[in-house]
């Protein structure tokens, strides 16, 4: 047994990148993983391609995190995002910037980067343990002593498995990531064993979650993706937020980056009984008068031609008969027919295309999880424990969630790396 060692429990980004950060510092690293191979959920961010970070400066960067972005300040001025890129590219992995400063691995597969980061950790000494998860923090006079993994897993002959038991540590590191997408191994044990320990959860509920939406429209666009569009969430009819970029509807109602960036609002307005509706502005690069002058000189010029198919340098031509049927104008309607009472109603909808939203998809179907540790028992300059001395927290088992853009992957690493470093200053 070491009177040097650190524990981290969990093997994803935040986790890994502070048993790596530990060991650079000379203490004993054990890491703790409850699934069979690490990184899971890792492997499939940014649908795969793995989106790492993002250019934003400092302060627009925290802005995307709402109020709860003060808490990162220490985290990102000590580990940011130049100081994620060069990091990669020492492990090998060459970085891209996309439209919206978004930054990707150039191979564009998330694979490169969870065999990157374990190559890195193991190469450092860390020892990783996979099909290994700890059952409890353990705690003696107000300060971690080590944890007790549980025997609940049933251990493959080859795996490098930890031993049912209690396990001495100077210092542990909570990495468990959130509650969302539980078949990586995000199942909130970093919550239980959290507030076993006297610590405070924000409630958890769905981040970056799809919305659900009343009546059939959305079933009758499923599969459309809008681009170009303009979302506003309405709660209890005054707007909240808004976003341009690209939305998607499905079968139960809508999805896509502007409507997932919007959607923790969405979500706590409901759980707060309010009225939440969408207003989608298709033709944001249009004013009123513009879009009405629009109108008019392609009615003047298509007399003939009936509505629907004046629509067609308007719409996709999923959403014609959507627009026809929400506006009241017949589809066979000519042109030159079209009041100038219909031609208001049509210019409104177009601006002001309406969806109440009834619900949400389940926390399993999130991106990620709002809600966890209470930051206020966590000190910002190190990611330790306020209440229990040797204790620190890393990732999203805290209460700090973002949009989307590579903003929470950056958190990730950015409180993994800074945890690490405290942590290992300890033990070393």
């Amino acid at each position: 047994m070491t009177d040097r060692r650190v524990i981290v429990i969990g093997a994803g980004a935040a986790g890994l990148m502070a048993a790596g950060q530990v060991a650079e510092l000379g203490a004993d690293v054990l890491l703790l993983e409850k699934m069979n191979r690490p990184a899971r959920k890792l492997r499939i961010t940014g649908k795969g391609r793995c989106n790492l970070t993002n250019v934003a400066p400092i302060p627009q960067f925290i802005e995307h995190f709402g109020p709860g972005g003060r808490f990162l300040r220490q985290a990102f001025h000590r580990f940011f995002t130049s100081d994620l890129v060069a990091f990669f590219e020492e492990l090998g992995v060459p970085t891209v910037t996309e439209r919206g400063g978004r930054v990707f691995p150039a191979s564009e597969e998330a694979q490169d980067v969870v065999d990157a980061l374990t190559r890195w950790v193991r190469q450092r000494g860390v020892a990783l343990r996979t099909e290994s998860p700890v059952e409890r923090l353990v705690v003696e006079e107000g300060r971690m002593v080590g944890v007790r993994v549980s025997a609940r897993n049933q251990v493959s002959a080859v795996s490098k498995a930890a031993k049912p038991g209690f396990y001495h540590a100077d210092a542990v590191i909570v990495a468990t990531g959130g509650a969302s997408y539980p078949g990586t191994g995000s199942t909130g044990d970093g919550y239980r064993m959290a507030e076993a320990v006297g610590h405070t959860i924000v409630p958890i509920r769905p981040a970056l979650v799809p919305l659900e939406t009343a009546g059939d429209i959305a079933l009758r666009l499923q599969g459309l993706s809008l681009r170009n569009v303009t979302a506003r969430l309405l709660v209890g009819g005054k707007k909240q937020a808004e976003l341009f970029g690209e939305m998607l509807f499905t079968h139960f109602g809508v999805s896509g980056p502007i409507i997932l960036s919007l959607s923790r609002r969405a979500v706590d307005a409901l759980r707060q009984g309010q009225r939440v509706t969408l207003s989608i502005d298709l033709k944001p690069a249009l004013d009123e008068r513009k879009l009405d002058a629009r109108l008019l000189r392609d009615l003047d010029a298509h007399g003939k031609r009936q509505f629907r198919t004046l629509l067609k340098g308007l719409l996709p031509q999923k959403l014609i008969p959507v627009c026809a049927d929400l506006t009241s104008i017949s589809p066979t309607k000519l042109a030159h027919q079209v009041t100038a009472q219909e031609r208001e109603r049509l210019r409104v909808w177009l601006k002001d295309f309406r969806l109440d939203v009834t619900g949400h998809r389940p926390l399993a179907e999130a991106i990620i999880t709002a809600g966890g540790v209470d930051t206020r028992e966590v000190d910002p300059r190190t990611m330790e424990s306020r209440l229990v001395e040797g204790l620190y927290f890393a990732g999203e088992v805290l209460d700090v969630d973002a949009d989307t853009g590579g903003y929470n992957l950056q958190a990730a690493f950015s409180t993994g790396w800074l945890a690490g470093r405290a942590a290992g200053n300890r033990a070393a």
